[in-house]
């Protein structure tokens, strides 16, 4: 099974981003794929922003980025974009770093305006890094997750249909060489069980 690495950019102790990302770890966890999970809140943030890409908590992400066949990308939407706080990390990737990489980009706010932030913000900066498969985003709005500690929390009914829709994307495009396989009927696409 393909190993996911899922990717945080909430700089907030108690992050619904962080609760999202966690909810999807978790739905491809229970489809056996091995998931591993980064907070950019708990690098070191001397390393970020001095762009310390030999520092060994950031060779570590880029080690994790490595191992990984997907990224799932959250940030919560902040002035029309996602947060500086991952854009430190970005940075100081190398500059293929996401080459051959499938990435799923997810973002979290206060207003469905905000929702452009994934197609024109994030998703033009995951290409400059190499990979030519970005997926269709999803956004969720602030008020259907309840963050919890250490990125807990519940996903509200409201949005967990199009995060597992989004979760059944990504496991299609994990299991096809190809375009992405058709959905089986009767389930949510790429999901053995609804969720």
């Amino acid at each position: 099974m393909p190993n996911v690495l899922t990717l945080s950019g909430s700089p907030s102790a108690r992050s619904r981003t962080a609760s999202l990302v966690r909810h999807v770890g978790e739905l491809l966890a229970a489809e056996r794929h091995d998931v591993r999970h980064v907070a950019v809140r708990d690098l070191p943030p001397e390393a970020l922003l001095a762009g310390d890409s030999a520092h060994p908590a950031i060779r570590e992400v880029a080690d994790s980025i490595a191992w990984a066949d997907a990224l799932v990308v959250g940030t919560p939407v902040y002035k029309a974009a996602y947060s500086g706080l991952l854009k430190t990390l970005l940075d100081v990737l190398p500059q293929f770093a996401l080459a051959g990489k499938t990435v799923l980009p997810l973002a979290t706010g206060g207003s469905a305006a905000h929702v452009l932030a994934i197609d024109y913000a994030l998703r033009p900066v995951l290409t400059s890094l190499g990979t030519d498969s970005v997926l269709r985003g999803w956004f969720v709005l602030d008020r259907h997750v309840t963050a919890g500690a250490e990125g807990s929390g519940v996903v509200a009914a409201e949005a967990a249909e199009g995060v597992t829709e989004t979760v059944g994307r990504l496991l299609d495009s994990l299991a096809a060489p190809g375009p992405a396989a058709a959905p089986v009927a009767g389930r949510p696409r790429g999901l053995a069980t609804a969720v």
